[in-house]
């Protein structure tokens, strides 16, 4: 069985979403966010802090192209699609999901200072300049798109209709 790798902007839900598809499934679920915290033992706005955007995206990247896993939802962060030797890695034993969220939701959800919720981002971005900069990547290795909802388990339900409506083997 593939893994579910979820993919999108902070603030989308891939974490909360992706924890409810995998109860869904009886599936293993994943956030990388974490695996990063545990690897680093910092949190990702320490890391950005102390050590800067460049180490914290190679931290990320190398947590992506380690990952080995089966059966499993795997929550990525925002910017894990900047990483093309991550994102292949993880869609050759997964099935890339976009949870597609309207930037007025993103926009709703996010600090005003985005190294304090852990946005890999130059400084200075607005959450419209990092969703433009990122938006055709999410599309680039999406295999497939999902216009995310209100509740974690709706989206997680639609998630896996369109799995299954597609015919990805669950």
């Amino acid at each position: 069985m593939k893994n579910i790798v979820l993919i999108g902007m902070p603030g989308t839900g891939k974490s909360v979403v992706g924890r409810a598809l995998a109860q869904r499934l009886d599936y293993t679920f994943v956030d990388v966010d974490d695996l990063i915290v545990e690897k680093t033992g910092k949190t990702l706005p320490e890391i950005l802090r102390t050590q800067g955007l460049e180490a914290f995206l190679a931290i990320e990247e190398q947590v992506g192209q380690s990952l080995e896993c089966s059966n499993t939802v795997v929550a990525t962060g925002g910017s894990m699609v900047l990483s093309e030797k991550a994102m292949e890695h993880l869609r050759s034993n997964g099935v890339a999901v976009w949870l597609e969220t309207p930037l007025s939701r993103i926009d709703s959800r996010m600090p005003q200072d985005l190294v304090d919720r852990g946005i890999a981002a130059p400084a200075g971005l607005t959450i419209r300049e990092i969703y433009c900069q990122r938006e055709p990547l999410y599309a680039r290795y999406a295999d497939l798109i999902v216009a995310s909802r209100e509740g974690e388990d709706d989206t997680a339900r639609m998630v896996e209709e369109v799995m299954r409506t597609v015919g990805v083997a669950l």
